[in-house]
């Protein structure tokens, strides 16, 4: 895989075939955790990844990119089905708090929490900060599975200067 100058990555909507393409925030968390290029790697956590993924296809450019950081930061976060079910359970309260319906749309499973919270920040019901504070909770757990030290982050990887 060719090096990449993270600093003047710029992330895109959808699914790229390889990072001349372009790349979205999970395509970039693969390239940075050593995998092979695709938008489900195996290093980030199932709830993390699906969250992230939607939320970079759903927001706007200049918001998109406040998550390159987050690419460093959510490799190493995989956990086992008890840690997934976790962050799926801390989705939901999330999701719960935000919401002055009683009865909303459960997930079948605890990525599609991930899915739903960044759907509530498209459809306006949260915030960019919000959904990114719980981007940040999430990688705090660090739920069962997860290695206890978080991997190193390249100190190269930053939002493009200027914006």
């Amino acid at each position: 895989m060719p090096e990449l100058p993270h600093q003047t990555v710029r992330l895109s909507r959808g699914r790229h075939v390889t990072p001349d393409d372009g790349m979205c925030v999970m395509e970039l968390a693969s390239v940075l955790a050593g995998g092979r290029f695709t938008d489900h790697p195996e290093s980030v956590s199932l709830v993390i990844a699906a969250l992230l993924r939607d939320y970079n296809d759903y927001s706007e450019q200049d918001r998109r990119q406040d998550l390159v950081p987050y690419a460093a930061r959510v490799v190493g976060t995989r956990a086992g089905r008890a840690g997934e079910r976790e962050l799926g359970r801390r989705c939901m309260r999330w999701l719960a708090a935000g919401s002055a319906r009683r009865r909303w749309w459960l997930p079948a499973s605890a990525a599609g929490y991930g899915r739903r919270a960044a759907r509530e920040v498209a459809r306006g019901r949260r915030t960019h900060a919000d959904l990114l504070g719980l981007v940040d909770e999430l990688i705090a757990l660090r739920p069962h599975g997860c290695p206890d030290v978080p991997p190193p982050v390249p100190e190269a990887v930053a939002a493009p200067s200027g914006e």
